[in-house]
């Protein structure tokens, strides 16, 4: 006979802090550069972490129908998560494995704005990361966390309210989840190594348990 302990997984008491779907348009609608508009759609639309998206170069950036000339086999545009241990701002793929996020029509517009938006920095010019300082003695350098994080909050007390970069992705997910999406597809856009972690998405609201008492009592009446 061994003793030890049972393994729980650990009960999720409070569910992340998500945008709505109102202040998510309004994030992006008050981003005033091309550049931050397209980071809060990635976050938002792919669900990326903030480092894996500080950490995208241009080569991740995939965006027409067919792109086997790039020796890549996914259809549609999208975008590739690449763990790097280089990177100059020090951005990490937490993960630590590579994944295919999907982008939408409305991503390709915004990353297309952005580089049009990087032409008019010359020091940009030989950087291949997506994400770069525009203005400043570091233009043209790749946006570090601090950098982005105050971007994120800055952006978010403009609209009136608090957000945080971890927020998008929660965000992603939850939207995701209350769409009907399965949880394995969730998991996998994530890059979650196991289910345990995408289950903390899987909450019930305050209006899904009055809706389940509702429809009981409506079916239990004679």
């Amino acid at each position: 006979m061994v003793r030890a302990r049972i393994l729980k997984t650990p009960e999720i008491e409070k569910p992340p802090a998500t945008l709505t779907a109102e202040q998510s348009w309004q994030i992006i609608a008050a981003a005033r550069t091309a550049r931050d508009r397209l980071l809060l759609g990635v976050l938002l639309d792919g669900g990326l972490r903030i480092g894996e998206a500080l950490g995208l170069r241009r080569e991740d950036m995939h965006l027409l129908p067919d792109t086997t000339h790039l020796g890549c086999t996914h259809r549609g545009s999208h975008l590739h998560v690449r763990p790097r241990q280089d990177n100059a701002n020090g951005a990490r793929a937490k993960s630590g494995r590579s994944r295919v996020v999907p982008l939408a029509q409305k991503s390709v517009h915004r990353y297309r704005d952005h580089l049009a938006e990087r032409e008019m920095v010359p020091r940009a010019a030989g950087s291949d990361y997506v994400f770069v300082n525009l203005v400043g003695p570091h233009a043209g350098r790749p946006v570090t966390y601090s950098n982005a994080k105050q971007i994120i909050e800055r952006i978010g007390s403009r609209c009136g309210f608090r957000a945080r970069p971890h927020m998008m992705r929660h965000t992603a997910a939850t939207g995701w989840i209350r769409n009907g999406v399965d949880p394995d597809v969730v998991q996998v856009l994530l890059g979650h190594a196991s289910s345990a972690s995408t289950a903390v998405y899987l909450h019930a609201t305050d209006e899904d348990l009055r809706a389940a008492v509702e429809l009981t009592a409506a079916g239990g009446t004679r």
